[in-house]
């Protein structure tokens, strides 16, 4: 279950597309950011099994002209070797989880980007969601860290 505020952010920034990298847990969660905005979401290894069975290991999809590809990121060395060994390169902005560790860095042309966890922050200090601007011209990612999920009622989005 994703806690309240950051429903409300979701709802506040408007996207016109939610995607969601993997750990959602349960298909309720899915259900829920589906009412806000069409969703792009892939497996990840703590998914239950009704996810296992009904999301694919990695999507590719384009917006405008830039293509971009999701995945989770687990199997590999780490999240991030593991996304950037498939896509930097090949996609114009690769987007992967697992690590719950918040990334932007350009390899290879390809904008690697991580958005960290709004739920799990594991050893890193903040908790992230990533926001992504897409305009004629370029791809702008955005990383929202967090201490608590209070906090992000003073976001402007």
């Amino acid at each position: 279950m994703l806690p309240e505020p950051v429903i409300d952010l979701l709802i506040r920034a408007k996207p016109d597309l939610i995607v969601h990298l993997g750990d959602v847990n349960t298909r309720s969660v899915l259900d829920d950011l589906a009412e806000i905005a069409p969703l792009i979401a892939v497996i990840g290894n703590n998914d239950d099994d009704e996810l296992q069975y009904m999301l694919e290991s990695s999507v590719t999809f384009t917006v405008g002209r830039f293509t971009f590809a999701a995945l989770h990121g687990h199997g590999g060395r780490s999240a991030r070797s593991e996304a950037t060994e498939r896509l930097a390169g090949k996609v114009d902005c690769a987007m992967f989880g697992h690590s719950h560790n918040p990334l932007i860095e350009n390899v290879a042309g390809t904008i690697m980007f991580n958005p960290g966890s709004p739920t799990d922050r594991r050893w890193f200090e903040h908790f992230g969601i990533g926001l992504i601007r897409v305009t004629a011209d370029r791809i702008d990612p955005e990383l929202i860290l967090f201490a608590k999920p209070d906090h992000l009622v003073n976001v402007q989005v």
